[in-house]
């Protein structure tokens, strides 16, 4: 898990072809303006999909892993609040991996709540289970995915 500003992304670069491209477009794209759903960067090896949703609270964000994608998630406009553990202390599966969607979700609890501004973003890998829209009130979000094969 990587938490900084996106004005920092740069330092990221490193992390691979993809993972610079994606942050490449975070900023060169107006994000505010994009509308919402899914805009496609480099087809299903990296694409963007920008959401509005309410906070859900604490007791609302389940904790969800993916096995082939990363996630880069940016906060536009709201407060959010993520809970984070690691996967390999999740033991109590609520859904079962569904390979078309890339996702699992666990019943376990977050380790650490990490509070995201707007401007800020936080990359998740496959060992990072995390509880995004764990915050209150209106959110706009852009999440990166990122495939790893």
């Amino acid at each position: 898990m990587i938490l900084d500003t996106l004005d920092d992304a740069g330092r990221y670069y490193g992390l691979g072809e993809r993972m610079r491209r994606g942050f490449e477009f975070l900023h060169a794209t107006a994000l505010h303006s994009l509308p919402q759903g899914r805009h496609e960067i480099d087809g299903a090896r990296l694409f963007v999909i920008v959401n509005e949703d309410i906070g859900r609270g604490h007791a609302g964000a389940r904790l969800e892993t993916h096995r082939h994608y990363a996630d880069i998630q940016v906060l536009l406009e709201g407060h959010e609040l993520i809970g984070w553990r690691p996967l390999a202390e999740c033991l109590h599966v609520s859904e079962p991996y569904d390979p078309e969607r890339d996702i699992a979700f666990y019943a376990d609890e977050p380790r650490v709540w990490l509070p995201l501004a707007a401007g800020h973003f936080v990359v998740f890998y496959p060992h990072d289970a995390h509880a995004p829209l764990a915050g209150s009130g209106p959110l706009r979000k852009a999440v990166v995915k990122v495939a790893l094969d």
